[in-house]
């Protein structure tokens, strides 16, 4: 079953850590956000392959945008 990863605040995506057909395991970073000039990594809540990248530098992202998927 594929897992969404979605945004949990509005922030600017500012880099890109894992690629499509990345194996991932629970706890490694995919992307890191930035919100009032901290750095927020986004963590892959699951294990598997990351079959979706949905986001790229420099985007304004909204709360539960979807950033990421993984199977």
């Amino acid at each position: 079953m594929a897992e969404e990863v979605l945004a949990e605040m509005v922030s600017t995506v500012f880099q890109i850590v894992a690629s499509v057909g990345d194996e991932v395991k629970e706890g490694d970073p995919l992307v890191i956000l930035e919100s009032m000039k901290m750095e927020i990594p986004v963590l892959a809540e699951t294990a598997g392959t990351v079959t979706a990248i949905n986001v790229k530098p420099g985007d304004v992202i909204q709360k539960d945008d979807l950033i990421a998927v993984i199977s």
